[in-house]
């Protein structure tokens, strides 16, 4: 049991690639919580994809324990959060288990976008904020100017900011004396009635369910009886642990403190995120605050591109959703792709993750339609439903108007590229509420429209600022706008995975480019293709794909013209038969080409 007073719990918070998983790293190696032999770069990343692409998705913790300068021994339990705004509702959820933070900024880049957002969070949750400049090996490390940025963009005092280079590891004893004399120790009493918050789960194939814990009150042992207090679930605790960074078992978790349990749970679904948990019986019946459930913003359809592997999909789809609470899914038939699944995703990054760890993990290859937001439609009669997918958009007769969500944008951005920044914006619909100065970096605020940046704002921000930019969003709300549903007719048959929708000024350059583009990916056919976009009954762009043919007039030599003219009709005849009875086979890549829409 350990005395409250000898507890920290902070995360470490910053933006993408400032250092956070290292920091961690250095902080678990410099305590000799890992044995050196053990010791791997990104200790706490675990997943495959994580380690790939370098960045962190799952928030992870792990419990330390630290011997200080004054002779005395902590505990102290770190979680390592995501940096991108795809996994913010990782961040957010990891701040309220614990009482501080570490703020990683780099000194040679500064503040960015995700710093400020994610400094938010911790100021939501009361958190005492410790300032961290890492880096500070580099050349380009810039200490002053950048705790002179942070005081300015943020507002917290940075004077005394630690500087450390996790990646050698110097300044590390000082953040850890920091973290030990500067965050506060949590609070709780032992003899008050069991009040834990589930902060996360995930499912393990042999143990079931294993649920994060924080204990706010009370004490939880092994063998107990416990009740989940939002769907009144009772259940037997198997085992408790804590993480160092492997699963250690316990014997009893008490207040402050952070753990896991396991009580042969089968389903993540019983476990909700932000839920609390307390004794069957004497139990406490107030809920802590709970956190806002994850609302997926940008939907897209998965299909597997073999259409026997639609149960595989199945199984992989369920089991991503145990693990992943902010992943949701429905299933959904398509006339040119067959069965699949309508899912929702908090962005686009959270999309290819996904979509990356169905074709590795469980090895099913995938087309994905192209993404799209949830659109309101109110009706004549005064009624709203919510529009996920565009095929399924009702008779204009009865709409009486469509609302789209919006969202509010920041963007740091070096100054010489602030034209094109405020280019791209309006390009986009942009509406500019804010331009600031943090330094020598403009920080543009916009309402931008959500349908424009699922597409591929980020990556186009990044290339008209050769990646200086940095970006960040949160949703505001919804706004009528004049959008209609552009289709796609390949030899008069509607593509129901093509169809999209688009702002009424737009639609025209985006269906030109969308019939150039598939003429040239459909293959010939024997019979002329016509390849059509259109809004309602008006085409607004049309190619046509001319049709292959046998040159029957090759066997005439001289002779009558009437000759060759009769053979000619024949043939005319014929193929106009052919595209009646027709059926025009557009190939997978054509699919995913088509959906890859360049700007």
């Amino acid at each position: 049991m350990t005395d409250l007073a000898h507890i920290r719990n902070f995360s470490i918070v910053a933006h993408i690639d400032h250092g956070k998983s290292t920091l961690a790293d250095r902080l678990i190696q410099e305590t000799g919580t890992v044995k050196e032999r053990d010791m791997q770069a990104q200790l706490l990343d675990s997943m495959d994809i994580e380690r790939e692409r370098g960045i962190t998705i799952k928030a992870n913790t792990v419990r330390i324990d630290y011997t200080a300068d004054n002779g005395e021994t902590y505990v102290l339990n770190l979680i390592d959060t995501p940096g991108h705004v795809d996994f913010a509702y990782e961040v957010s959820r990891s701040m309220r288990a614990v009482e501080g933070s570490l703020l990683v900024v780099d000194s040679s880049q500064g503040v960015e976008a995700q710093t400020l957002a994610n400094v938010y969070h911790a100021m939501e949750a009361d958190h005492e904020i410790v300032p961290v400049l890492n880096k500070i090996d580099l050349p380009a490390s810039d200490c002053d100017r950048v705790a002179e940025q942070i005081e300015d963009v943020i507002g917290i005092d940075a004077s005394g900011a630690i500087q450390v280079s996790a990646k050698t590891g110097q300044g590390i004893h000082e953040t850890l004396e920091a973290i030990v004399h500067e965050l506060p120790a949590p609070t709780g009493t032992r003899d008050a009635p069991l009040k834990a918050m589930l902060v996360d789960s995930w499912y393990d194939s042999y143990l079931g369910v294993i649920v994060l814990v924080r204990i706010m009150d009370g004490v939880l042992k092994k063998g107990e009886r416990i009740k989940m207090l939002s769907n009144g679930s009772v259940h037997h605790v198997d085992r408790i642990g804590v993480f160092r960074p492997e699963m250690q078992v316990i014997d009893e978790l008490g207040p402050g403190e952070i753990g896991f349990l396991t009580a042969s749970i089968k389903q993540v679904r019983d476990t909700r995120v932000g839920d609390t948990i307390t004794h069957e019986k004497k139990g406490t019946t107030d809920a802590l605050p709970g956190f806002k459930p994850a609302q997926p913003v940008v939907f897209c359809g998965l299909f597997p591109v073999d259409s026997a592997e639609f149960e595989d999909l199945r199984d992989a789809i369920e089991k991503l959703a145990l693990n992943d609470a902010s992943f949701s899914y429905e299933m959904e038939t398509s006339a040119a792709l067959g069965f699949g699944f309508r899912c929702g995703f908090l962005g686009l990054l959270h999309l290819e993750v996904i979509r990356d760890r169905i074709e590795r993990e469980y090895d099913i290859e995938l087309i994905t339609t192209a993404p799209s937001v949830v659109y309101h439609i109110y009706m004549r009669d005064g009624t709203m439903t919510e529009l996920h997918n565009p095929a399924d958009m009702p008779d204009l007769t009865h709409v009486d108007h469509l609302e789209e969500p919006r969202i509010k944008a920041t963007i740091l951005v070096p100054d010489e590229y602030l034209g094109d920044v405020l280019k791209l914006c309006q390009d986009r619909r942009g509406l500019q509420m804010d331009l600031t100065y943090a330094g020598s970096r403009a920080m543009a605020v916009y309402d931008l429209p959500l349908n424009e940046v699922v597409f591929d704002f980020y990556d186009r921000l990044k290339s008209v600022t050769k990646g200086y930019a940095s970006f960040d969003y949160q949703m505001t709300g919804y706004r009528e706008d004049n959008l209609v549903k552009m289709s796609v007719l390949v030899n008069d048959e509607p593509v129901d995975a093509l169809s999209m929708m688009v702002h009424r000024d737009r639609a025209e350059a985006r269906g030109r480019a969308m019939v150039e583009k598939l003429k040239d990916l459909i293959p010939r056919h024997m019979f002329k293709i016509p390849i059509q976009a259109a809004i309602g009954g008006k085409v607004i762009a049309r190619e046509t794909l001319s049709a292959m043919r046998k040159d029957v007039t090759a066997k005439c030599y001289g002779g009558d013209a009437t000759r060759k003219r009769k053979l000619l009709d024949k043939q005319k005849k014929g193929k106009k038969k052919m595209r009646q009875f027709g059926k025009v086979d557009i190939p997978q890549e054509a699919f995913i080409s088509a959906l890859k829409m360049d700007s």
